[in-house]
């Protein structure tokens, strides 16, 4: 049961994947699960969907008002009964049997959103209008940053606060409508009274009463700004309500939120005709493929458009001009939700899992099985045949952008070519090609995903002059793979056995560079910001790059070093139940990028390997490489490329 006043928000510490999530689906005409990690039975919140692929109304449920009472944003409508059935609200998410194809038509796509109440986070309260000036207790445990109050039991606007709509220094006399596209409305609804952090006030006059009618009823989402309660310390903050100016730019304002956002509403306040957008990470929130939007007063379809704001690992930038997003001198208001997990992993199958697979020749092949949303996707085509590459695709940048490992080639972005999209547990192919999807031809794909501790990525903007450039691991980087992405220059990388003043090439064989290139500027990296120098295939002045950042998380990844015996050895990982990914090179001499995984095979024979650096076939009839509870073996008929007597070698290895 949950209360239909002030909700019982938790005052814990949490992280954000247990409070809030950006989430996929296909209708499928039936019972529907949805599993996100959000405990709705127990916790309470919201869950907000609409369908990408066609026409079809916004929908948001709460549990103040029960499963069965959907409302919509893009309406001004009462709320209607939806039949979602009984236990609609799971500790996982939301299970359903709607055959409605608003929420679950067989064969088309759906994005939700839940918000999990959780204090500094978000709160769900309903009330009942009295038509005089009342005041309204709440739980969020901090001012709320906005809120989006409707009226349920008769037709009505949504009426929106944001603390940045601030008319005479007073942002409680004035207020958007979620369901239309007009500028701030400076009608006095809340009273001139600035909520606090355990009420908010609703007012009684002429104009006033659309959220506070006698004998209405209302539900009332409240969302916290910059409030902290999140993190191992409780003082992380991971939802912003701000705003910004714009200049009409390319280069346009940059917002500094301290994080990197998974999910941005943006609507500009001080002019008409512009729509409320919702972007996330999941549809694609990239710095180079299109944006895809979904609008909150509409019920158009997804669209897809131009890059308008970029994610960094401290915010966003805005790098186009237009009406919607950075009209010069236009004024917006946004809230930002802070990219997950925060947790750091515990298990190597929680973000990594390497997939053997055969291409169709047809585009749209998919590929599934990860236990998390893959961020990074590294495929090689085993055979070798007809030149074919290895490649690197990730969600930052968006499937349509590709790189490969074994060349100095700069990015290559087509439409519907590499990865079509990056889904909720693997992802689907473009067009068929031999790199990645040929008739017939056997094929590998290492897929990650970003977590505290084990794998992180930057893309950031070179500025000519020695600089830092923050990142989101939270820890020390141990390896860091660096890639220019619009020019020709080699993939340059970082080993922390190898020293802050020297660099090795991912697409090269050859030993460890020296230190006159300074692609580091000498500098360890921290576990907030690594260091570049002045060397272009680290820092030109407009160059753009991508970083790929990884550590040692304890028995999941070990990022190290050995020694080479010319014997049989050990490397002890401080896994449990061996390593399912290796990574070696050589750095003291000539040494290709060797790689092994357990979806082709590490085992007490043969072990097939591919190299990062080559377009070369898999070599089968091998045994350099051999299984080890606490990491892996190394044999005596290693090459010297492996395991030379006194040869110095890096290596990567996940569980």
């Amino acid at each position: 049961m949950f209360s239909t006043n002030a909700s019982q928000v938790s005052t814990a510490a949490n992280y954000i994947e247990d409070v809030f999530s950006a989430y996929l689906y296909t209708g499928n005409a039936s019972t529907q699960t949805i599993t996100n990690g959000i405990d709705l039975a127990g916790k309470g919140g919201l869950w907000w969907g609409k369908q990408r692929d066609s026409t079809g109304r916004h929908w948001l449920v709460d549990t103040a008002r029960g499963g069965d009472y959907t409302l919509c944003s893009n309406l001004t409508d009462a709320q209607t009964f939806a039949g979602f059935g009984s236990g609609f609200f799971t500790s996982n998410g939301v299970s359903f049997n709607a055959t409605n194809s608003i929420y679950n038509g067989n064969g088309n796509t759906y994005a939700s959103w839940t918000f999990r109440k959780q204090a500094k986070f978000f709160d769900v309260v309903t009330y009942t209008g009295t038509g005089a000036a009342q005041t309204i207790s709440h739980n969020l445990g901090a001012v709320p940053g906005c809120m989006i109050i409707k009226c349920t039991s008769t037709t009505s606007a949504w009426f929106v606060y944001h603390r940045s709509l601030d008319p005479g220094g007073n942002p409680a006399t004035a207020y958007l409508a979620l369901n239309t596209t007009a500028a701030a409305n400076s009608t006095l609804a809340f009273t001139n009274t600035q909520p606090t952090s355990s009420v908010f006030y609703v007012g009684d006059g002429v104009g006033q009463n659309p959220i506070n009618q006698n004998g209405q009823t209302y539900v009332a989402y409240l969302f916290a700004h910059n409030a902290g309660g999140f993190g191992l310390t409780g003082n992380d903050n991971v939802i912003s309500c701000g705003s910004y100016t714009g200049n009409g730019s390319s280069n346009g304002p940059v917002i500094n939120l301290g994080w990197e956002p998974q999910w941005v509403l943006i609507k500009r306040a001080d002019a008409s005709g512009t729509d409320w957008t919702i972007s996330d990470n999941m549809r694609g929130l990239s710095v180079v493929q299109n944006t895809a939007v979904l609008v909150p007063n509409s019920a158009a379809a997804e669209s897809s458009t131009a890059v308008q704001f970029s994610p960094n690992a401290t915010g966003f930038q805005l790098i186009s001009a237009g009406a919607t997003y950075n009209q010069n001198a236009g004024t917006y208001i946004y809230i930002a939700i802070r990219r997950g997990p925060m947790k750091v992993p515990t298990s190597g199958t929680s973000v990594f899992a390497p997939i053997a697979y055969t291409g169709t020749g047809a585009a749209g092949q998919t590929l599934t099985g990860t236990s998390f949303p893959p961020d990074l996707s590294i495929f090689q085509n085993r055979p070798g045949f007809g030149g074919a590459v290895g490649m690197f695709d990730d969600r930052l940048r968006g499937g349509t952008a590709y790189l490969p490992p074994s060349s100095t080639a700069a990015e290559g972005n087509t439409a519907g070519y590499y990865i079509r999209s990056f889904n909720m547990d693997g992802i689907t192919y473009g067009t068929s090609y031999v790199d990645y999807n040929y008739n017939g031809s056997a094929y590998v794909n290492w897929l990650m995903g970003r977590a505290p501790g084990f794998f992180d990525e930057v893309c950031y903007t070179g500025t000519g002059s020695a600089t830092t450039v923050a990142h989101n691991l939270g820890v020390v980087p141990e390896f860091m793979i660096v890639k220019r992405r619009d020019s020709i220059n080699s993939w340059l990388c970082y080993q922390s056995a190898l020293g802050n003043d020297r660099q090795i090439s991912l697409n090269l064989s050859s030993a460890v560079g020296g230190s006159s290139i300074t692609p580091w500027n000498s500098t360890t990296p921290t576990n907030a910001v690594f260091s570049v120098g002045t060397n272009a295939g680290t820092n030109a002045s407009g160059g753009t790059y991508v970083c790929y950042l990884f550590a040692t998380c304890p028995g999941v990844s070990k990022v190290g070093s050995y020694t080479g015996t010319g014997t049989t050895q050990t490397i002890n990982c401080g896994f449990t139940g061996g390593a399912r990914f290796v990574l070696i090179k050589r750095t003291d001499s000539t040494g290709d990028w060797y790689v092994w995984d357990s979806a082709r095979g590490i085992v007490a024979g043969n072990d097939p390997y591919l190299l990062l650096n080559s377009t070369a076939a898999e070599v089968t009839n091998t045994d350099y490489v051999d299984t080890y509870s606490a990491g892996f073996e190394i044999s005596s008929t290693a090459p010297a490329a492996i395991n030379a007597n006194g040869g110095s070698y890096i290596f990567w290895a996940v569980a």
